[in-house]
């Protein structure tokens, strides 16, 4: 039972650092912090955020696959994945990037991705 709450933890913690990584240099841009960084100096600063992500993101599927003792197969744990990805993304949009809106068919893929989940830990 820790071992799944550790690895959702550690998921959610890593997704955090990973859309960071990934979009927090477009707002930095909006703020005119990084507007005249050159490309590597976005990739450098986006690959220090990715290094946080990855301590994360691998002790989560290591501590939470079956093989090693967790309760999560493979497949699982990469839909997981995607979710929590998925809310934590939407979330970062609303508070970091208020202009974007939500529409019927996000909800729609919303709903799609939580099927994937029911169906993939389905006996």
């Amino acid at each position: 039972m820790l071992k799944g709450i550790y690895t959702i933890l550690l998921l959610i913690g890593s997704n955090i650092f990973m859309t960071f990584a990934w979009y927090g240099h477009l707002k930095l841009q909006q703020m005119n912090v990084s507007t005249n960084w050159p490309l590597y100096g976005i990739i450098l600063f986006s690959w220090g955020i990715a290094l946080a992500e990855y301590s994360l993101q691998v002790p989560a599927n290591r501590i939470g696959f079956v093989e090693n003792g967790g309760p999560y197969t493979l497949m699982q744990l990469k839909v997981m994945q995607e979710v929590i990805t998925l809310i934590i993304f939407t979330l970062f949009t609303k508070v970091f990037f208020a202009g974007e809106a939500l529409h019927w068919n996000h909800f729609a893929a919303f709903i799609c991705l939580l099927l994937a989940v029911y169906f993939v830990f389905m006996k």
